[in-house]
């Protein structure tokens, strides 16, 4: 009985240091200090979309190219300098855009409450807001995230690639935390969005020695793509989009990648391990499903430890 008491003292302790440690999120953090804060960032995604249906697909990809280099800190919307060329100017990052959403929301809180709001933050409540005003679900973001003094564009490459196949995504998201669970359910973000032929043109162009396409690709599919993104191709926005319904959130992107209409060969990858193709159908067969556990894993990635330091008051330079 004593061995039961002590296994049970040391747990409750663990989960007290858990929840309470000095880095710990809180759905209420700014209850107290800046109650306006979450509607000040919805005001300023809203506005936004109106001028432009790209900026949802933009702040869902900022987070998480946020959190996947250094933990979720802010540190993507840092500038380069003369002396560092910081994230945002990394390969995977030079398509990433609408950081005068970020710039807007920030201005507004500031004016509100002062040095309180970080901008980690409102890149977690921006992702969530553009989820939810394409049509996708909502949820209690964990907040109280600090900001990071350090972006280097040298580290993006740590980012999972459009080519990566299913053992790289694993180890890419395993890293982080992450399961293969998250790795489909978060993979589904790509409902939203487009894609440039560079990413892609392995699958359209010269993939194996004896065959052009991708044969995992549907052949029609791959002849729309080829039409938009010949193989010397010369327009420089050129492209696809990732589903057929690009700034609507649904399950639509499940149910093309069974039908071999994915965009990228780590949309693929996907169907080439029992445990992620399990997953994908039952996305496919069920938005609830999907959006539950899409929550679930974007929860859990925004809590990423950036390590950071200080609440920004201008998102592109540390004070």
């Amino acid at each position: 009985m004593a061995a039961i008491n002590l296994s049970s003292l040391l747990l409750g302790v663990f989960m007290l240091i858990l929840f309470n440690g000095s880095n710990a999120l809180s759905s209420n953090y700014y209850d107290q200090t800046c109650p306006m804060a979450e509607a000040t960032v919805t005001s300023a995604v809203k506005k936004a979309m109106l001028n432009d249906k790209t900026v949802p697909a933009a702040l869902l990809r900022m987070q998480f190219h946020d959190c996947f280099i250094r933990g979720c800190d802010g540190s993507v919307l840092l500038n380069s300098t003369r002396k560092n060329k910081a994230e945002k100017d990394g390969p995977p990052n030079i398509s990433l855009h609408a950081f005068y959403v970020i710039d807007n929301a920030k201005k507004a809180l500031e004016a509100m409450c002062p040095g309180t709001v970080s901008c980690a933050d409102i890149v977690a409540l921006a992702a969530r807001d553009a989820v939810h005003l394409s049509g996708g679900p909502s949820w209690a973001v964990p907040k109280g995230r600090k900001d990071g003094r350090i972006s280097k564009a040298s580290e993006t490459k740590q980012l999972p690639a459009p080519l990566f196949n299913i053992s790289q995504l694993q180890q890419s998201f395993s890293q982080r935390g992450l399961s293969i669970n998250d790795l489909v359910a978060l993979s589904g973000g790509h409902t939203l969005g487009f894609a440039h032929c560079s990413s892609f043109q392995n699958r359209i162009h010269n993939f194996a020695t004896k065959q052009d396409i991708d044969p995992s690709m549907h052949q029609s599919f791959a002849a729309s793509l080829q039409s938009v993104c010949p193989m010397h191709n010369k327009v420089r926005n050129a492209g696809a989009n990732l589903d057929s319904t690009p700034t609507v959130f649904d399950n639509r992107y499940y149910k093309l990648l069974l039908e071999g209409k994915s965009i990228f060969t780590s949309d693929q990858a996907l169907l080439t391990n029992p445990t992620t193709k399990t997953l994908v159908t039952k996305f496919a067969n069920s938005r609830d499903e999907f959006e539950k556990a899409f929550v679930e894993s974007m929860i859990k990635m925004s809590n990423i430890d950036g390590g950071g330091q200080e609440v920004r008051l201008n998102c592109r330079v540390v004070n």
